[in-house]
C-alpha cells in the first residue's frame, strides 16, 4: 500500500508515495485526517529550530487521524478511535502512518475535526503558561501580544472561560477593525495595537480593570518593552515566540523597582519534563476537551488545503499579518 507524504528532503519539499510500514505488536496505524501547519513546522523546517527531525523526514507536528488497525499488544486503542500526537516531531503531513502506540494520545472522536487537528500544540501552550506562572482568580487581567495568533486565540477563550480579563496585543493593519471585532466576539476583553501600548490612554483600560500579573510574549523587541511596562509589580512576563526575531529588552528599572520576573515557555519540554506526570497530562487534555464540547473553546480561524496545494498553505504561513491557520485535509 502507498500513501502520499510531504517529505523533507536536503534542500525542498515534495510529496512523494511511501509504503506504509508493517504493523508491529506494539503499533497503530492511523488515516490521517487533517493536519495544521505551525511557525515551528516552518522553523524545522528552515533548520532554526531546537528540534530538527533526521532527513529525509515527512513534515509536520501536530494533527488528527483515525485508528485503522492495531498491534496485538495495543489495549488503549481501537479502531475508529480518532488520535493525536503525544510530542513533536511525529511527521503529520501524510496520509497514513504506522506509528508507536506510545506516541499518540486518543482524543474524543465527536468533536470537530479542525479542534482536534490544532489541539495538541496551540490550547496546551495557552493553557500551561495561564495555569503554570502567576495564581489567577476570577477578575485578574493578562497581557498578551501576537494575540490574533493560535496561541493568542486559545488564551483569549480559556481566561474568558475562568473570568481572566485578556489585554491583547495586535500590528496595525489595514483590515484592523475586522480583526478587532473577531477577537472581542471569542471573548477579547481589550484590543489595542502595539503603537495604543506607548499612549497615555493605556490608563483609561486600567480604570476598570487591574494592571496585569502576567504577560504573554510571542514577539520580542519593542512589543515586549512595551508591554512590560504595563505589569504589575512582582508580575511575570513569559516569552514562548519570537516573531520580530529581536531580543527580549527589559529596562534596569523593571527589575531593580518592580521586581518583574522573566520566564520561558515550551510545549516540547513540558511534556518532556512530564512524560511520566500522565495525571497531568490527562487533567489538562480533559480540561481543554470539556471547553471544545462547552463550546469556550473553538479552533483558530482556519483555511482548509487539499494536501497537494501544500505550496500555497506553506507560503501562506510565512506571509506577515496572517490571521487564518493553515490546515491540510488528508
Amino acid at each position: 500500500t502507498c500513501i502520499h507524504a510531504l517529505s523533507l528532503c536536503v534542500s525542498l519539499f515534495r510529496l512523494k508515495d511511501l509504503e506504509v510500514a508493517e504493523l508491529g505488536d506494539s503499533d497503530v496505524h492511523v488515516k490521517m485526517l487533517a493536519a495544521p501547519v505551525n511557525p515551528a513546522d516552518i522553523n524545522m523546517i528552515q533548520g532554526t529550530y531546537a528540534i530538527l527531525s533526521p532527513l529525509p523526514a515527512v513534515g509536520g507536528n501536530e494533527g488528527v487521524g483515525e485508528v485503522l488497525e492495531v498491534g496485538r499488544r495495543v489495549t488503549a486503542l481501537k479502531p475508529g478511535d480518532w488520535v493525536i500526537p503525544a510530542g513533536a516531531g511525529l511527521g503529520t503531513w501524510r496520509t497514513q502512518g504506522v506509528f508507536p502506540a506510545e506516541l499518540l494520545l486518543k482524543v474524543p472522536s465527536d468533536m470537530p475535526v479542525l479542534c482536534a487537528a490544532t489541539l495538541s500544540v496551540n490550547p496546551c501552550t495557552a493553557y500551561r503558561m495561564l495555569a503554570d506562572f502567576e495564581t489567577l482568580v476570577p477578575g485578574d487581567s493578562v497581557i498578551q501580544n501576537a494575540a490574533n495568533s493560535g496561541v493568542g486565540q486559545a488564551v483569549i477563550q480559556i481566561a474568558k472561560a475562568s473570568g481572566i480579563k485578556t489585554i491583547n496585543v495586535v500590528r496595525d493593519r489595514p483590515d484592523l477593525p475586522k480583526l478587532v471585532e473577531r477577537l472581542m466576539a471569542l471573548g477579547a476583553d481589550h484590543v489595542i495595537t502595539e503603537e495604543m501600548l506607548r499612549k497615555p490612554e493605556m490608563k483609561d483600560i486600567f480604570k476598570n480593570i487591574p494592571k496585569p500579573r502576567l504577560a504573554l510574549n510571542c514577539v520580542g523587541g519593542k512589543s515586549t518593552t512595551e508591554m512590560m511596562r504595563h505589569l504589575q509589580p512582582g508580575g511575570t512576563m513569559v516569552t514562548y515566540g519570537g516573531m520580530a526575531k529581536q531580543p527580549v529588552m527589559v529596562p534596569v528599572s523593571a527589575f531593580i523597582f518592580r521586581d518583574v520576573r522573566l520566564r520561558g515557555f515550551w510545549m516540547t519540554q513540558w511534556r518532556k519534563d512530564h512524560a511520566q506526570d500522565q495525571e497531568s497530562l490527562a487533567g489538562m487534555m480533559d480540561a481543554l476537551c470539556q471547553l471544545i464540547r462547552r463550546g469556550q473553546l473553538t479552533a483558530p480561524a482556519c483555511t482548509e488545503v487539499p494536501l497537494q496545494d501544500y505550496k500555497a498553505a506553506l507560503e501562506a504561513t510565512m506571509k506577515p499579518f496572517t490571521s487564518s491557520k493553515q490546515i491540510l485535509l488528508l
